[in-house]
């Protein structure tokens, strides 16, 4: 084994979120050429029927030529969603049997209309 084998399982810098059934684990390793990147893996832990319990895992390979990018997307997705529904984490506040209400009061009080499948029109790239 050569020494790639024993950096890859060494530990460069790590970080964990812990977040109800969701943890997050941040970790920093090497490729073969020794450089940097970063794994973002999702573990959310289900529970059986018998009570016993497994992990479900999802992986994220970010290189740092993405780095830039990436962070521009996150940013600019997490800022809508903070603009547009606050920080309040709604799903919390709802019990198991809530049902969404049949028509959503706008920040005015105007009522919002869900608009129909016929009021679509299609969008050829020249409109854009």
């Amino acid at each position: 084994m050569g020494d790639y084998d024993s950096r890859d399982n060494e530990e460069i810098f790590s970080k964990v979120l812990r977040a109800g059934r969701r943890t997050y684990f941040f970790d920093v390793r090497s490729t073969k050429a020794g450089d940097y990147y970063l794994t973002i893996t999702e573990s959310k832990k289900f529970t059986n029927d018998d009570g016993s319990f497994h992990f479900k895992k999802h992986k994220i390979y970010l290189y740092k030529e993405d780095f830039a990018g990436f962070t521009e997307i996150l940013n600019e997705m997490t800022g809508y969603i903070l603009d547009e529904k606050g920080e309040e984490v709604i799903s919390d506040r709802h019990q198991s049997d809530y049902q969404r209400p049949e028509s959503i009061v706008d920040k005015d009080g105007t009522p919002e209309v869900t608009p129909s499948a016929e009021s679509f029109t299609d969008v050829n790239f020249e409109d854009i």
